[in-house]
């Protein structure tokens, strides 16, 4: 009779292989749903090379090319981007458990709203917002460079009261803690995502447009005005949507990112690799907000225009 939670891994690139390999080695019964990397992963295992872990390697892993194959799970972990969430909803529900967990470990705004309306109703729908460092070197490969948190809460589900969130909650951190991942507990999803989009939002598209790393970005004095420009107008948008950012905020973030190892953000890899990057849940969301709370977001809607053209002909090429 199984006594431990069961989780999957939806998406098991570098996120969804970070996590899943450390909630593994914590001693968890993890599955892992793979497309591209499935013969790699199920042959030679998953392999984390981290100078704050060591060198840690899962071998066997409880690997699927196929979500019918997989048991249904207590708790799913989905590290899939943003961008294949409408295909996303199906495999979620048949991989879920009766009344099974969710999380969303996904960058961009709104996404657990939209995702809410494609999942059955037994299953709880919670955000997740990871600070890490990780990129994948090559297939069942991840490079950890820097931090590990997992910010969570619960954004909707069959709990409808205190108690119940909490449970839900209490299970999740204690889950992470055995696995050595840091977390915080958050009382709103959404304001937390606006405060990462002040992060994502400048780092992911100028890496694109610029072709640099955080070190070259943040050295150039223009560049880096460029960075402290769009953090401002980010800002100002989330506070006009209700989520006002705490003073010396992006500040903070300025300052914890020049002490970071040269790092490529995530959207950087999506367009180096020629995958479809997540434009709509990073940018157009935010525009679309704030603009119906009444703010405008121009300099936000220009690098959008940017990225949108460099991502057509460059999936026009692959």
């Amino acid at each position: 009779m199984q006594t431990s939670p069961r989780i999957g891994i939806i998406g098991t690139g570098a996120i969804g292989g970070f996590y899943g390999l450390m909630l593994a080695r914590a001693g968890f019964d993890v599955h892992f749903l793979l497309r591209s990397e499935y013969d790699a992963v199920a042959e030679h295992g998953l392999f984390v090379h981290s100078p704050v872990h060591g060198e840690l390697h899962l071998h066997p892993v409880q690997a699927y090319r196929d979500v019918a194959e997989m048991p249904a799970c207590d708790w799913l972990l989905v590290g899939a981007k943003s961008t294949s969430n409408p295909t996303l909803a199906p495999i979620v529900s048949a991989a879920a458990a009766e009344g099974a967990k969710v999380v969303l470990l996904q960058n961009g705004l709104n996404n657990e709203a939209s995702m809410r309306k494609l999942l059955p109703d037994h299953v709880h729908l919670m955000g997740g917002l990871c600070y890490v460092s990780l990129f994948r070197t090559e297939p069942g490969h991840i490079t950890h460079g820097a931090n590990g948190l997992i910010d969570f809460g619960y954004h909707s589900g069959p709990a409808t009261d205190e108690e119940g969130v909490q449970a839900i909650i209490g299970e999740l951190a204690e889950m992470l803690k055995t696995a050595g991942i840091p977390t915080r507990i958050l009382p709103n999803v959404d304001a937390a995502r606006w405060q990462k989009l002040i992060w994502n939002g400048p780092f992911n598209g100028a890496s694109v447009v610029l072709d640099a790393g955080t070190d070259a970005m943040l050295t150039d004095p223009g560049s880096r005005q460029l960075i402290t420009d769009f953090m401002a107008e980010i800002t100002t948008a989330a506070a006009a949507c209700g989520h006002p950012i705490p003073d010396g905020f992006a500040d903070n973030l300025l300052a914890a990112t020049a002490k970071m190892p040269d790092y490529y953000p995530s959207m950087y890899q999506d367009w180096k690799h020629k995958r479809p990057m997540e434009l709509d849940s990073l940018y157009a969301e935010p525009i679309a907000l704030a603009k119906a709370a009444g703010a405008e977001m121009p300099k936000t809607e220009v690098l959008l225009n940017m990225l949108r053209f460099i991502q057509a002909r460059r999936l026009a090429d692959a």
